[in-house]
């Protein structure tokens, strides 16, 4: 799969060098390109419970995942310094590349599955024979599943509750600052706490929790800071607060929430792990994000932007800054992309 996703890479690479201004590939490449960025990870995750027992799953999710938060670090830090010199076309090769390094790790893996398999460790599955039915049996054995449904309802509902808090804060955001520059650098400061907060307790801290509390205290972590955090922009709907409990939730969400959803499929059958699962991540979530956002689009105009302890932290008014440091935030600002739901 990586291997052709590099290879549309490269043919796209080439519609691009030719000149085409035709918003028809700019669309369909896109549209590509969000829709293997879901498949590929949950590809990835499917292979790791796929490699690894529950017990091992515990100990190592954690500094998988902090691998993950790693690269999309790395990314955009490489994207800044490459840009300039080599061009956003060969960006395209770049990738290409990365992918198709990617393919070799992969290959890498596969022999390690193998050999814990032969030393009577992690998983008893093989991955010599193609697995057997149509593209479509992922949703079959979701819906014929208990366990597997009660898997995608709690992701819906973490995917619903997620995207409402994004669109709140930046209409919050919004209301707060005033120029583009000083939104950008709002969003890029919570990106930047979340991704080095996350790295530091994945590596150190999600395997010693699971461990010791249990998946079950794992998967209940964000659902109750949630709560928390509702309950506190009940009471106190300012910009300060709502950005606080969205970083700790994404913290919470990326370090130990994701990983130890990620420990649950170490116990279903082959086929579901790579089918059912796909499934939950591709369809389900696109469908409670998108969902979501229409929901918060037709409540926003009634929402927390409106409030008037939320427009009374809006520098607009004359009031004092949201911030806890003034009004530095309004001097510059990076680009950033912080997706829906995130």
């Amino acid at each position: 799969m990586y291997g052709f996703i590099a290879l549309t890479l490269g043919v796209f690479y080439a519609l691009f060098v030719r000149g085409t201004h035709d918003r028809w590939v700019a669309a369909g490449f896109f549209v590509w390109v969000s829709t293997f960025n879901i498949l590929t990870i949950s590809v990835f995750w499917s292979l790791m419970a796929d490699t690894f027992s529950r017990t091992q799953a515990k100990r190592l999710f954690g500094v998988v995942a902090a691998g993950g938060t790693l690269g999309t670090v790395a990314g955009p830090a490489i994207t800044t310094l490459l840009v300039k010199g080599v061009g956003t076309n060969a960006l395209l090769l770049i990738s290409a590349g990365g992918f198709l390094l990617t393919a070799w790790l992969v290959r890498l893996l596969e022999r390690e599955k193998q050999r814990l398999r032969a030393l009577g460790e992690g998983q008893e599955t093989t991955l010599d024979r193609p697995l057997a039915g149509h593209p479509f049996d992922g949703f079959s054995l979701l819906f014929t599943s208990r366990y597997l449904l009660l898997l995608s309802l709690f992701l819906l509902l973490m995917t619903w509750i997620s995207t409402i808090i994004y669109f709140q804060l930046g209409d919050l955001i919004s209301h707060a600052f005033a120029s583009r520059d000083a939104r950008t650098q709002a969003y890029a400061l919570i990106d930047l706490v979340v991704n080095v907060a996350a790295f530091f307790l994945q590596l150190f801290g999600t395997g010693r929790i699971v461990r010791r509390y249990g998946v079950t205290t794992g998967l209940l972590l964000n659902p109750s800071i949630m709560v928390i955090a509702f309950l506190a922009i009940v009471f106190s709907p300012v910009l300060l607060v709502l950005a606080s409990m969205q970083v700790l939730r994404r913290v919470a969400e990326y370090a130990v929430a994701k990983p130890t959803r990620e420990m649950l499929f170490t116990i279903v059958d082959q086929a579901s792990k790579y089918k059912a699962k796909n499934v939950i991540d591709t369809v389900v979530y696109r469908f409670g994000d998108v969902s979501a956002a229409w929901f918060s689009a037709a409540v926003l105009p009634y929402g927390v932007g409106d409030w008037p302890s939320s427009a009374s932290s809006s520098p607009r008014s004359g009031s004092r800054s949201p911030w806890p440091w003034g009004d530095a935030t309004s001097t510059s600002g990076v680009a950033t992309s912080w997706a829906p739901g995130g």
